[in-house]
């Protein structure tokens, strides 16, 4: 059917992004709208996507009666929960047909073109993927900042708020990061406690730019914070080569931070991604209109 569309969703923790394809492949139009993390709520999650996808629409100069002619490919955050995979697939999206994966897994189908290979997405979450020559994926992280996901953008936060937290007590040191961080809530933690009560991982990854200016002049506590989930990253990279990984690529918006802070034998493994989630999550879309 040359009337068919493929569209691609790559959604994380911070932004869904969606990508538009007629038939033969040809790029129509993209969209973008909020959060899409599946750990936020399935509903929310859907009207992201929903968003997204009519923006996508537009700029392809079509209207949402094209709905009906898609098959979507979605890679979410939280998506390798199997209840949230579940519930998300239970929702009734206008689409022709859809299919669910990770938000790593599309990344690692996008970045070696559906072939074998690893990644490490490094955003608001983090989160390995490898896929073996054999069509197996494996997995690791991803789990959520408050247990898991090393190195990311919430991690990094929500150790910079508590870190700034306890120098305010004086059991830590301070610096000029520390102070910048806590004058956010008024100089004391007390605003920061009311603002954790409902702070999303988005909200926690939103301290990262104000990290990285500090460690780019030498603050020794966003020097040493950024250290740390660089130890993080290093420590997932290396549990991806012990799984068979011989090149992995970076991606997210932190994959251009820790490179520099790798160790010379995980940097001589790292590889330019092929193409983006998107990328991923059409490859998703295009399987399921085959099978």
């Amino acid at each position: 059917m040359t009337d068919r569309l493929f569209l691609g969703i790559d959604g994380g923790g911070t932004t869904s992004r969606a990508r538009l394809t007629d038939a033969a492949g040809a790029r129509l139009g993209e969209g973008l709208a909020g959060s899409s993390n599946l750990n936020l709520g399935i509903a929310p999650a859907a009207d992201a996507i929903l968003t997204a996808t009519r923006a996508a629409l537009a700029d392809a100069g079509l209207t949402e009666t094209a709905l009906s002619r898609i098959t979507a490919g979605f890679g979410l955050a939280g998506a390798n929960v199997g209840a949230l995979h579940d519930a998300l697939l239970a929702h009734p999206f206008p689409f022709a047909g859809v299919a669910l994966a990770s938000d790593a897994a599309t990344a690692c189908l996008g970045a070696h073109g559906g072939t074998a290979g690893a990644i490490l997405v490094i955003g608001t979450g983090s989160q390995g993927q490898i896929l073996t020559d054999a069509g197996e994926e494996k997995a690791i992280g991803g789990w959520g900042f408050e247990l898991s996901d090393g190195g990311s953008g919430a991690r990094l936060g929500q150790q910079a708020i508590r870190t700034a937290i306890l120098a305010y007590d004086g059991l830590a040191a301070a610096s000029p990061f520390t102070d910048a961080l806590l004058a956010r809530f008024g100089g004391t933690p007390a605003g920061a406690a009311v603002w954790g009560k409902t702070a999303t991982p988005r909200d926690y990854g939103a301290f990262v730019p104000l990290l990285l200016d500090h460690a780019t002049v030498g603050d020794p506590v966003a020097t040493a914070l950024l250290a740390d989930g660089a130890a993080e990253v290093a420590g997932l990279l290396y549990r991806l080569v012990d799984l068979g990984a011989e090149k992995i690529a970076l991606m997210g918006g932190l994959a251009r931070v820790y490179p520099p802070l790798l160790p010379d034998d995980l940097t001589a493994r790292l590889v330019r991604p092929q193409g983006d989630a998107m990328d991923g999550a059409l490859i998703l879309a295009r399987r399921k209109a085959a099978a």
